[in-house]
C-alpha cells in the first residue's frame, strides 16, 4: 500500500509551536521524517566516539583548538612551514610533513609549543621537498588500511588510537596501556605499505 509524503508546515523562524514541535519529535522518532534518522544514527555515533575516548571531553576540545591556532600561527608567522601538519592528542602535539630548512623545523616546533595547554611536541618533520598530491592520497588509504586492521583486534582499543600517515610512516599516538601499545604497533607494522612504525603514545599508569 502506498503511503502519501507526510507534510508539515513550517512556521516563521523563531515561531515554532510546541504541539508542532512535538508533532515533529514524535515523527522523527518513528522514523517518518526523511533526515531525522541520519541525523539522529550521526548523533547517536558521535555520542559513542566521545563515551569510549579515554581523554576527557575538555581534552577532546582543547585538542581540536590546538590544531587550529597551530595552523594559524604556522600560515601566520611561518609560511616556509606550509608543509607541515599538526596533530594534538590530549594536549601532546606530533608534527609531520616536510620543510626546506633545519631552522624552519625547529622554529615550527617552537611556535606551536607556546600556543595554550600545549604539554609537549613530538618533532617528526623532515628536511625535504614537499610532497605531492600523489603521496597524500596514498597517506589517506594507507591510514585508513591500518585503523582497519586495529578493529576488532582483540585487546586493542581501536577508537583510542590515532593514526597518522606521512610518506609511508605510520605515527600512533593515544592513551593506552604498553601491552595495547605494543599489539598497535605490531598490527600496524603488518598492513601492506607501511615502511616505519612510530609510536607516539601516552602510556597509561
Amino acid at each position: 500500500m502506498n503511503r502519501s509524503p507526510t507534510r508539515l508546515r513550517v512556521p516563521a523562524p523563531g515561531r515554532v509551536p510546541h504541539r508542532a514541535a512535538a508533532l515533529i519529535a514524535s515523527l522523527c522518532a518513528a522514523g517518518l521524517l526523511a533526515g531525522c534518522m541520519p541525523l539522529a544514527l550521526t548523533g547517536m555515533a558521535t555520542a559513542a566516539l566521545v563515551a569510549s575516548d579515554r581523554r576527557t571531553l575538555g581534552a577532546q576540545t582543547e585538542d581540536q583548538s590546538i590544531e587550529l591556532k597551530g595552523n594559524t600561527a604556522l600560515a601566520e608567522k611561518l609560511p616556509a612551514a606550509k608543509g607541515v601538519s599538526i596533530t594534538s592528542y590530549n594536549r601532546k602535539v606530533l608534527l609531520t610533513g616536510q620543510v626546506p630548512d633545519a631552522d624552519t623545523k625547529t622554529r615550527a616546533a617552537r611556535l606551536v609549543g607556546e600556543l595554550p595547554n600545549v604539554r609537549g611536541v613530538e618533532n617528526e618533520i623532515t628536511v625535504a621537498a614537499r610532497t605531492g598530491v600523489g603521496s597524500y592520497a596514498s597517506d589517506v588509504g594507507l591510514t585508513t588500511r591500518v585503523k582497519a586492521a586495529m578493529i576488532g583486534v582483540k585487546d586493542l582499543p581501536a577508537d583510542n588510537v590515532k593514526v597518522v600517515s606521512e610518506a609511508g610512516v605510520v605515527y600512533l599516538m593515544g592513551l593506552v596501556s604498553r601491552a595495547e601499545g605494543d599489539l598497535a604497533a605490531k598490527t600496524a607494522a603488518r598492513v601492506s605499505g607501511v615502511t616505519r612504525v612510530v609510536t607516539v603514545f601516552e602510556y597509561l599508569p
